[in-house]
């Protein structure tokens, strides 16, 4: 069970986001205490509103009024309306509010049922209730709940997941906003890149893509960031889903200052060095593309190449995976950029093809035999996976992430930003 308090100044806005849910058959509410009832027990915003008008009038100098509880037990435990009105009825009164006027919603617009709790966090005379210890006294209460209704323990099941390998997106499988979240809020916390570009690079390994937008609206300059999920070919497919959904962290504004923060880090590291001596050996060794990624590949050092309608290679990254950084060729220095690559892998196909047309007809006749052999037995061919090496390189180093409610993220991001502004004027 995973408790979450929110607070701000705005009720009307918190019991309309959670009454939109009604509205569109993915809520209900289950309980009310000490709320003005209604006959036919449906209600609008106004007519819950009322309830608390006492004590907003009443209040002396509490600015952020309104509380906003979210109780979220696991996807896998099954609780029933009955054990959410107990839950809420216990949460609230070990942490105060008992006595308070609050309605409970129940949400079902994610793949797990989860509560709401709409109070305010001053008494009858005005007064703010003790916050005092407020999130040790909520994960105390949370841990109490979890063996009362024999539910999954949320400290346990984080131990556990940090055993699970971390999977790239499947837009076959459905949900894909939640499979690109457990990606995209993860990264940051396991790997340093620099640019938008490597970041990129990376997501592009686990079938995602970002890409930044720009335009004007109403005399001003706005920018955003939006992530496609890919296929197996690397091709878009489905819609743009905005940055703002998966929250701040997937944010331009955040991963600029993320980059910043890298170029720090990362700024006369020994591994570059490292790394480029290793890139070096492998490119002394190895002929063509393939067998330059398959030989990195068993190094732990995924590469990611781009190219243009022509084939000619633009851009080349290197995903240091024992390091946990990503680089850019050009940042290891000129003998590692796009262009470099592109130059000796052309030269050396038209090497290759110089030669070829110098053998004779018996040598040709030979090559081909053993190009169909390949093509009949996988055996013949040193194939390898770099995606298989990256998993399993990535295995038990970052865990799964609970299903999380990206509309409910974005409104309490939205509640921040209006007092944000209050206080300024």
């Amino acid at each position: 069970m995973i408790a979450k308090i929110g607070r701000s100044s705005n009720l009307i806005g918190t019991l309309s986001y959670n009454n939109s849910k009604i509205e569109q058959d993915k809520g209900e509410i289950l309980m009310t205490n000490k709320m003005i009832e209604t006959a036919d027990r449906k209600y609008s915003v106004t007519q819950l509103a009322r309830s608390f008008e006492p004590y907003l009038l009443a209040n002396r100098k509490t600015e952020k009024h309104t509380l906003h509880i979210s109780l979220n037990p696991d996807p896998k435990d099954k609780v029933s309306d009955e054990h959410y009105q107990e839950m809420a009825q216990l949460y609230m009164g070990q942490m105060g509010y008992g006595d308070q006027p609050f309605v409970v919603f129940k949400h079902t617009d994610i793949d797990r049922s989860h509560i709401h709790i709409v109070s305010v966090c001053v008494d009858e005379d005005g007064r703010k209730i003790s916050d005092k210890f407020e999130k040790i006294r909520s994960m105390k209460v949370c841990r109490e709940m979890e063996k009362k209704f024999g539910l999954i323990s949320a400290i346990e099941k984080k131990h556990q997941q940090n055993q699970k390998i971390f999977q790239p997106v499947n837009y076959k499988n459905g949900n894909i906003k939640s499979q690109m979240a457990s990606v995209i809020l993860q990264l940051q916390s396991y790997y340093q890149f620099q640019s938008l570009g490597e970041f990129n690079a990376l997501l592009s390994v686990f079938n995602i893509t970002s890409e930044k937008v720009e335009g004007e609206l109403q005399g001003q300059l706005k920018r955003g960031l939006v992530y496609f999920p890919l296929n197996d070919k690397g091709e878009k497919v489905g819609s743009p889903i905005k940055a703002s959904l998966f929250g701040k962290k997937a944010s331009i504004d955040h991963l600029e200052k993320f980059f910043d923060d890298c170029k720090m880090s990362m700024k006369g590291n020994i591994i570059k060095s490292e790394l480029s001596l290793i890139i070096r050996k492998v490119c002394e060794n190895c002929q063509d593309e393939n067998s330059f990624k398959r030989a990195l590949a068993q190094k732990g050092v995924d590469t990611v190449i781009r190219k243009n309608e022509n084939g000619r290679i633009y851009g080349i990254t290197f995903i240091d995976h024992r390091s946990r950084m990503v680089w850019n060729g050009s940042r290891l220095g000129k003998d590692f950029s796009a262009n470099e690559f592109n130059n000796q892998w052309s030269n050396k196909e038209k090497e290759a093809f110089n030669e070829d047309s110098k053998k004779s007809f018996n040598d040709e006749i030979f090559e081909r035999t053993i190009d169909n052999l390949e093509l009949i037995n996988p055996l013949f061919s040193d194939g390898s996976s770099t995606a298989l090496h990256l998993f399993e390189s990535l295995a038990g180093l970052i865990p799964e992430t609970q299903t999380e409610d990206y509309e409910e993220n974005d409104f309490a991001h939205r509640m921040k930003r209006k007092s944000k502004t209050k206080r300024r004027y």
